[in-house]
């Protein structure tokens, strides 16, 4: 193939690596609202749970400044080592090297803090000395300003990265809904971290088809009750 790029994203093709989601470097973001960051965040790594896509999470100076990886992101995969750094750029450090070399995959979706410091610096390393396609997962990245993270952004689109968002990512690695092995832990990261999207399934699950509401069969309805006109 001559444009590798052409390719889509699969769970065969593709590893996943979060560079530095850390309290104190979260601090720092002003490109992206925090919540926001840490619920995309979230949820892309519990689709990469969903489709087996090896995984390193790294960190840098945890005890010094950073603090330690949000503890949702671990939840989703436990007993996952932390690969722990001094450098800025994550390409530095050999176990990070070491991680994606045995993972075996060239196509590498990449989601960290901050967009213009440590996911830059590993993006051009990593395409210009490991030979990888990066793919920037921009909506669970975040930057010191709107504009530190679309620079960074432009820088690395124009030197050969691919800006991707989250449920992009997932959604390839899904490609066909009649993949049903994957579908409902799909659909349910939809409807716990997709807002308007998640809705909708819920809505039409319960209005238009008439299934069963997620988390109400604890929980009676009391029919309405008219209360007296005052006169």
């Amino acid at each position: 193939m001559s444009n590798p790029k052409l390719e889509v994203l699969t769970p065969t093709n593709s590893q996943l690596i979060f560079i530095d989601h850390q309290p104190q470097m979260a601090f720092g973001v002003q490109s992206i609202d925090r919540q926001t960051l840490k619920n995309n965040t979230v949820a892309l790594a519990k689709a990469g749970k969903v489709f087996n896509i090896p995984t390193i999470i790294t960190t840098v100076e945890t005890q010094s400044f950073s603090g330690h990886t949000y503890p949702e992101l671990l939840d989703v995969f436990p007993g996952q080592k932390i690969l722990e750094r001094t450098s800025m750029n994550s390409w530095d450090d050999q176990k990070v090297r070491d991680a994606l070399k045995a993972n075996g995959r060239k196509k590498v979706v990449v989601a960290g803090l901050w967009t213009e410091v440590c996911n830059n610096s590993f993006a051009l390393c990593a395409m210009l000395e490991g030979d990888y396609e990066i793919y920037m997962v921009a909506d669970a990245s975040g930057g010191t300003s709107l504009m530190a993270h679309d620079l960074a952004m432009q820088r690395m689109i124009q030197a050969g990265v691919v800006p991707v968002t989250w449920q992009q990512v997932m959604l390839e690695w899904q490609r066909d809904w009649a993949n049903h092995a994957t579908y409902d832990a799909v659909t349910g990261i939809v409807k716990e971290h997709s807002g308007a999207y998640g809705m909708g399934i819920d809505y039409a699950v319960t209005m238009v088809h008439k299934g069963q509401a997620r988390n109400t069969s604890q929980h009676e309805t009391l029919a309405p009750v008219a209360a007296p006109v005052r006169k």
